[in-house]
């Protein structure tokens, strides 16, 4: 017989967005279950190895107060556990691995160790349960309410049906739209549908989804060997060119994804004033550490290299999707074997065999992340959706982005999609601060499931802005509370977002949570 849990809310997916909702509804009463299928919690921030992709004002505003006691609280850790210079110590604004990417670039285990604290009360105290290995199977539904999620230990393969009020998916798929009936898209939708300007021609694409990447940690140490042995498609690897690619892809010539012209990168900075993606997303800086310890240049590799875009994980037989992450771990492990042999130096050499392969930062026997770098997921239909004209610099001829009277949050970031199963290549244009409306996280009719991260109702197009690590913290924790608000008033999210008042006073629960739904000086037009 299965096992059966209750809760007030069950979350589904612990990454960024899942771990913010846990935190805002166990922060407001609520007894909470939140599955994940990894060993950690925080996705992007952790199991996924990414550093936070952030906009220029996040150190003073535009995120929530919570992401910003996480952030505050990662250089707490360092100061605190680390032997740290005294001027990096007493650095207000300490980046840790002095990354070009983020100005807080830091070990995932760091951040794993920080979210674990900011839910420690509600863990110790019963209120927060964390399934973890734990992937949705099935779901029951009552007309448009669902009622129960089965979900199954991926090792022993014990199941357990969820029971609770409300659900929130926060799963790096929309793992639960497909198996509760929930309306959604995928894929590329089309300028007829959409009407933007940057929506493909013709019919729409629903399987033309930006690439994914497995990401892996690395440190140098000059005149050291750590080669790792072969990759099994290092042969198929190392001559592939992508028809829209000016070189192999495992080369130091890439695209420049504003213009999609060639660009020249190298490894380590000073050597010829090109990019450095050693630098690009460095989570250890040496000098900011006693070097009696021993610390060495780290770094997240998450390059243009590594992205893999040849097929899908997204609604294809499993044996397929399973196919496309083993050819996109291989295509990870290849990159690493070039770099460690074939690599071009400034002196006239080739390869880095003193760049090791650090699995103890990601947890893993093979090195790359526990879960791969999602960046496009389905999409719900939801009762709003936010497109290309409301946020792109281009369709705002007053320089401000679309105004949303149900903003829930902020966000800010170029709307940058990464090339894609449809063999296209970057998009990357420019947008302005933005307002998440509550309307896209609410499924146009299924009433008690909330979007939690890159699920909500946005397009292809603007999920290029919406699916960053600030952003999906405050997807998460705005779809967290409404789910406990909703709760207390014993309403659906359609209510709260379809009556004035109720939508007012959930918003001023919000501003007393510390989230933000304006910007600066942005105002109705």
């Amino acid at each position: 017989m299965k096992r059966e849990m209750q809760a007030d809310i069950v979350i589904l997916g612990g990454g960024t967005g899942g771990t913010a909702a846990a935190l805002a509804a166990a922060a407001s009463g609520k007894t909470v279950i939140m599955t994940e299928e990894t060993l950690w919690i925080g996705g992007q921030l952790t199991s996924q190895a990414v550093p936070p992709d952030e906009h220029p004002w996040i150190e003073h505003f535009g995120c929530t107060r919570t992401y910003r006691n996480f952030r505050e609280g990662v250089r707490h850790y360092y100061r605190e556990h680390f032997p740290m210079t005294p001027a990096a110590r007493n650095q207000p604004g300490l980046n840790p691995g002095s990354g070009i990417v983020s100005r807080i670039s830091h070990d995932p285990r760091v951040g794993l160790a920080v979210l674990r604290q900011m839910l420690a009360p509600y863990i110790h105290s019963g209120r927060l349960t964390i399934l973890f290995n734990y992937r949705i199977q099935q779901a029951e539904s009552a007309g448009d309410v669902v009622s129960s999620v089965t979900v199954r230990h991926l090792s022993t393969g014990d199941e357990l049906v969820l029971q609770a009020p409300f659900f929130i998916d926060a799963t790096e798929l929309g793992d639960l739209l497909p198996i509760a009936g929930i309306e959604y898209v995928t894929g590329a939708e089309s300028k007829a549908q959409t009407g933007e300007p940057h929506a493909v021609d013709g019919d729409p694409a629903p399987q033309d989804i930006q690439g994914f990447t497995y990401c892996f940690a690395v440190d140098y140490a000059e005149g050291e060997e750590h080669l790792i042995d072969k990759p099994e498609m290092y042969d198929f690897w190392r001559p592939y060119k992508p028809d829209f690619w000016p070189d192999r892809l495992l080369s130091l010539t890439g695209v420049r994804p504003s213009t999609n012209e060639p660009v020249e990168y190298e490894i380590f900075p000073g050597h010829g004033g090109k990019f450095p993606l050693f630098q690009y997303r460095q989570i250890l800086d040496p000098a900011h550490f006693d070097n009696r310890f021993g610390f060495r240049p780290l770094s997240l590799i998450n390059w243009p290299q590594n992205d893999y875009w040849l097929g899908s994980i997204i609604d294809v037989p499993e044996k397929e999707a399973a196919h496309h992450l083993h050819q996109a771990k291989q295509l990870s492990l290849s990159l690493l074997y070039w770099l460690q042999t074939e690599a071009p130096r400034p002196d006239g050499g080739q390869g880095y065999p003193g760049l090791r392969l650090r699995r103890d930062v990601v947890g893993t026997e093979d090195g790359l992340a526990m879960a791969p770098y999602i960046r496009e997921s389905r999409r719900i239909q939801a009762e709003f959706t936010v497109l290309e004209q409301h946020v792109a610099t281009a369709s705002r001829p007053d320089g401000v982005a679309e105004w949303f009277p149900d903003s829930v949050g902020v966000g800010c970031y170029r709307i940058d999609l990464h090339p894609s199963t449809g063999n296209q290549p970057y998009i990357d244009i420019s947008s302005l601060p933005f307002q998440i409306p509550l309307g896209s996280l609410i499924p146009k009719r299924v009433k008690n499931v909330l979007a939690a991260g890159k699920n909500i109702g946005v397009t292809h197009i603007t999920n290029g802005c919406y699916r960053l690590h600030p952003v999906e913290w405050n997807i998460g924790e705005a779809a967290g509370h409404c789910a406990s608000f909703c709760l207390d008033r014993n309403l659906f999210p359609t209510d709260v977002r379809n009556h004035e008042e109720t939508l007012s006073d959930f918003q001023q629960r919000l501003l007393d949570q510390g989230i933000e739904l304006q910007w600066p000086k942005l105002r109705p037009v």
